[in-house]
This record gives structure tokens, C-alpha cells and sequence, in this order.
């Protein structure tokens, strides 16, 4: 495992540095030090208790895939992973929860693209409300979209990833829309001059093909999901997803946001939340939009029809020019489904961030990872293997 800093600060980090593979365990969970953010309060509601108890989960082996490979255990994943912090939850209780380095169950941590799907919570709570149709145009709740690459789309391909737009997320590729995207709201030093700031970097994309065909995994469109959100409700998005959803998990710590210039949060991947407070968001997909406490936050026909799909989510998700190595899967309403049917939905983010949800064995994993490369299979589907393991034991 990875024990750059477990204790000690880096060299100074900031926007410059911060995503280079060494300071990553550091930066993840430092970011309101070093870029602005701001709050998502959890309010004054009730903490939901999570109760333990011991179970010996990391000794647990894993059903091998290829004949004669090496034995692996929950725990070797773990290890070998550049894990932060993991968790699970069965029916409420934790079972195992652990933390590397200086990592604590206080800690906010960086959760990229599991930020996605707390944005994808907030639509459909106001969808739910009967403030934002998700069948609508874009151009309902921002006229000026009608002149970008955006025009002709709606909440709904958003949501599902199925835009027409052209936007690559190569995390390698310096001049990948998804890193210019970085740049423009200040989250890396610009290369060459471009826009400033979230709103008007998305003004700039272009459409390459019809708006709903397949599902192409694309940031910006969680970013314009936040945008939409914003103008529907007139409020910004930490208000908005405090008020929706924070508030009524019965999350112990505030989380927080990047933001950029102008105080718009990075919607895609800028959200910060510790361990258990994600455990507490992920059971709203086991309690059918209910949160531990008992409050409603989602309906259970906006969770029904997430689990669902629509008739050709998987025919989409199959056509996608993206090697997503999920075949059967489907993308629906900001979350994946790594296989076929709907007992398992995930949050995943980029570096290793991950929310585990297994319905029918009633069981929440989360883990928060410090990866060096952005995007790592054999870090990834080991992490979905042990997982699995654990539910199909209990």
C-alpha cells in the first residue's frame, strides 16, 4: 500500500500540484486547504446511529475467476488497493470499517464521480417536488443554452448520460475536454486561454451527434445537471443538496464542495464527505428513498425507476464507444449497474472511489482510495469481487 504521507504535510500542494500520484493520499483529503469550497450542511436533524459489531470480513476468500490464480482475500484487495478508508454495512450495522494513515471516520475525503450520483439525488428530489421535469428541454431553465451544442437535449439524457455531445474524458490526454474543463474552474493551470469558470466553459461544448442515442460517460453532463438544478430552484447547489438530501440522511459532518471562480461548485467530482456519511447515502437505495432515520428524501418511484431503466438503457450502455467492462449493465439516473438485472447499483469515481449497493443482501460498501492512475481495472473490479464475496456470505 501506498504510505506517502500518512502524517506529515507534503511540500506545499495546491493547484498545481495536487494531482500528481504522490500527493493524491494527501490531497484527497486536504482540498478545502488549498482550492475554495463550500459547505453542504448537514442541518440540525438527528445523527442516524451505526451500530456495529465484530466480524472477521478481511479474511473472507474470494471465489477465484481464472483456474490456479492466487488466492485473494477481502483484506488483499483492500491492501493492494491504495485504500483510504473502506466500510460495510449489513441491514444498518457495520461489520468492518477501517482507515489508513491520518484517515479517520471524521475525515472528509475528495469523492470525484460518487459526487454524480449525490447531484443525481438532488434531481430527483425536486423532480419528486414537481420543481424540475425531467422529460423538459434544458432550455426550459436556461434559455441561453439554445446556442450551444446543448440545444434539443433534456434533463433526462443528461441524467443517463446520453447526450448528443461531443466531450472526451480521456484523463490522459492533457487536452481532453474533461482537463480543459479543469482548467477553466481553476482546478489546474491553464495551458493555453480559455474560458473562466464552469458556466461558461459548458457554453462552449458542441454537439457530434442526436441528443439520446448512447450512453457515452461524460462529466460535463452532471455538471449541466447542476446548472439546470440551480436555475429550476433558484438557489445553488450546496443549499439545494443540504435542503434535499444532507440534511435528511442524518449525516454526521457537514460535506463540502469545490468551487470554482465564481462560487459554482464542480459538480462532476468536487464533493467531499467522509466514510460513513456515504454509507448513510447509499441506504436510501436499500430503503427505497427512505434515510435511516426514517425520513423520506427520494420517492420510491423515482428509486423504482432508477432501478428499472429505461427499455433501452442496456442497448445504449452496450453501444457505447467506451470499453465500460460491464456487459449487461446499464447507467441510469447518475449510477451504474455493473451487471445484469438491478440487485447491484454503484457510485463510482475516478482514483477509487466506490459506494457498493447489494439490495437483496442488504448491504452498503464504501471505499475511498488514493489510486495513482485515474482509471485502474485490476484495483477496481478486485474491489467489486470482495464486495460481492461479502454480500453472497451474508
Amino acid at each position: 500500500m501506498n504510505d506517502t504521507f500518512l502524517g506529515e504535510v507534503p511540500p506545499p500542494v495546491g493547484m498545481m500540484n495536487w494531482q500528481r500520484p504522490e500527493n493524491l493520499r494527501w490531497s484527497f483529503q486536504h482540498l478545502a486547504e488549498f482550492l475554495p469550497t463550500a459547505a453542504i450542511s448537514r442541518g440540525q436533524g438527528p445523527i442516524a446511529e451505526l451500530p456495529s459489531a465484530d466480524a472477521d470480513l478481511a479474511s473472507l476468500v474470494l471465489p477465484p475467476v481464472l483456474a490456479g490464480e492466487p488466492a485473494m482475500t477481502v483484506g488483499s484487495v483492500m491492501d493492494s488497493t491504495d485504500t483510504d478508508g473502506w466500510m460495510l454495512m449489513h441491514r444498518g450495522t457495520v461489520l468492518a470499517e477501517s482507515y489508513t494513515g491520518e484517515m479517520s471516520s471524521g475525515t472528509n475525503h475528495l469523492l470525484m464521480s460518487v459526487s454524480k450520483s449525490l447531484v443525481g439525488a438532488v434531481v430527483g428530489a425536486l423532480s419528486d417536488a414537481g420543481v424540475l421535469d425531467i422529460d423538459a428541454p434544458l432550455t426550459t431553465y436556461v434559455p441561453t443554452l439554445a446556442d450551444t451544442g446543448y440545444a434539443g437535449a433534456t434533463v433526462r439524457n443528461l441524467l443517463d448520460m446520453r447526450s448528443g455531445i461531443a466531450f472526451s474524458e480521456d484523463y490522459l490526454d492533457p487536452r481532453a475536454e474533461v482537463r480543459l474543463l479543469e482548467e477553466a474552474i481553476g482546478w489546474a493551470p491553464p495551458a493555453v486561454a480559455g474560458p473562466t469558470g464552469m458556466y461558461p466553459y459548458l457554453m462552449t461544448l458542441r454537439q457530434k451527434w442526436d441528443h439520446g442515442g448512447v450512453f457515452e460517460y461524460r462529466s460535463c453532463e452532471t455538471d449541466m445537471l447542476g446548472w439546470i438544478c440551480e436555475a429550476a430552484a433558484g438557489a445553488p447547489m450546496p443549499t439545494l443538496m443540504s435542503q434535499l438530501l444532507w440534511s435528511k440522511i442524518g449525516a454526521e459532518a457537514d460535506a463540502v464542495i469545490g468551487v470554482d471562480q465564481f462560487g459554482t461548485g464542480m459538480f462532476d467530482g468536487g464533493i467531499n464527505a467522509t466514510l460513513r456519511d456515504l454509507a448513510r447515502f447509499g441506504a436510501l437505495f436499500l430503503g427505497d428513498g427512505l434515510s435511516l432515520t426514517g425520513e423520506r428524501v427520494l420517492s420510491a418511484q423515482w428509486i423504482a425507476q432508477t432501478l428499472a431503466g429505461a427499455p433501452d438503457s442496456r442497448e445504449a450502455f452496450a453501444a457505447s464507444p467506451g470499453d465500460n467492462r460491464m456487459p449487461g449493465g446499464m447507467y441510469r439516473n447518475q449510477m451504474w449497474f455493473p451487471y445484469p438485472g438491478n440487485e447491484v447499483l454503484l457510485a463510482l469515481g475516478i482514483h477509487g472511489q466506490l459506494i457498493y449497493i447489494n439490495r437483496p443482501a442488504q448491504v452498503i460498501g464504501v471505499k475511498l482510495s488514493s489510486w495513482p492512475h485515474p482509471q485502474d481495472a485490476t484495483k477496481l473490479f478486485p474491489t467489486l469481487r470482495a464486495f460481492d464475496a461479502i454480500a453472497a456470505a451474508l
